[in-house]
């Protein structure tokens, strides 16, 4: 029997990135793109390389341009940190897994370094195999930690809890991830949403803006830690804004959510260097009377957008500068 197991892009809409110094984020999972898994019984325990670990080029050109979209690194490595992770678990809660190997691949469409956690997606759906194959069930809260571990922990990638915690939930999640709460029970606070709730949403990338979630965290992060006033500060005012949004849905004031997806956009600018071209897909998105911010770290922006005709403005202002942009399908169970 072959288990195939699916995860999806992550899409932060308010709060980030805050999420990784004990702050409130609210994020949902859309079905445009996903990440697949396929593992079945084998005789030997195999990896297969898919189109991201290639390592036959036509020309050097060809190598580069593979580097500049997807970095130095493909899938096979997310693939062995969330197989040793998973065991690690397994040993150390006890539990006992037969000593059946496996052949596991993955696959996945979602466009890569641009805020969408296309990597915890190919994690998320490797650890829901894993589960599946040895009948082993892990409780959402502790199944995010895990998959984080894999890339902080064994793979040294500078990263928060709030992409996995909406994989693992798959569907729109509040997150507080309070200091206090954290130390006592290893994970935050988190509160299902409806999917409903989130009227005229869009999402737009541009690929070649891509940039790993590493370069702009690992600064913040050295900032956070020396006790940098003004990034403190900001992390309190996304916790505000998470919290305002949340009071927002709950009214559908379309206005106030509009205005906190900018403030939050605005926020990151004032505190990190934002590049020019992502600046650029911002403001022109604004420049039509849509709200505009990340998604994540850059490459690809969320806002709302208020009617049909704006949705069509949105279409053309971002298509004439190489922008594509869609409807994201919200996951909802």
């Amino acid at each position: 029997m072959i288990i195939e197991t699916h995860s999806y892009p992550r899409a932060a809409v308010i709060g980030n990135p805050s999420d990784g110094y004990f702050g409130k984020t609210i994020a949902f999972l859309f079905s445009n793109f996903r990440a697949s898994v396929q593992l079945y019984h084998s005789p030997e325990l195999k990896i297969y390389p898919q189109g991201l670990d290639i390592t036959s080029f036509d020309s050097i050109h060809q190598l580069v341009e593979n580097v500049n979209l997807n970095g130095y690194y493909g899938g096979i490595r997310l693939l062995k940190g969330t197989i040793k992770v998973f065991y690690d678990y397994c040993d150390k809660q006890n539990i006992q897994i037969d000593g059946r190997n496996f052949t596991i691949r993955y696959h996945s469409n979602i466009p890569l370094r641009l805020g969408l956690a296309g990597s915890s997606a190919i994690i998320t759906a490797c650890m829901k195999a894993l589960m599946s194959f040895y009948n082993v069930d892990i409780p959402k809260p502790i199944m995010a930690n895990l998959v984080l571990s894999v890339e902080t922990e064994e793979l040294g990638i500078a990263a928060g809890l709030q992409d996995r915690v909406a994989q693992a939930y798959e569907q729109p999640v509040y997150m507080d991830f309070e200091k206090r709460t954290m130390q006592k029970q290893g994970y935050g606070n988190y509160e299902e949403l409806e999917a409903v709730n989130f009227k005229n949403m869009y999402i737009a990338f541009r690929k070649n803006l891509s940039e790993g979630t590493e370069v702009v965290h690992n600064n913040l992060r050295a900032r956070y830690n020396i006790g940098e006033k003004v990034v403190l500060d900001a992390m309190e005012k996304w916790i505000g804004l998470a919290d305002a949004y949340r009071e927002a849905l709950k009214h559908n004031d379309q206005e106030a959510i509009h205005d906190l997806i900018n403030q939050n956009f605005d926020l990151r600018k004032s505190l990190i260097p934002v590049s020019q071209g992502n600046v650029e897909m911002v403001e022109t998105a604004r420049s039509v009377g849509a709200s505009a911010k990340f998604t994540g770290s850059g490459g690809a922006i969320i806002g709302t957008y208020a009617d049909d005709t704006m949705f069509k403005q949105l279409l053309q202002a971002l298509a004439q500068k190489e922008i594509e942009v869609i409807k994201p399908a919200i996951v909802d169970k």
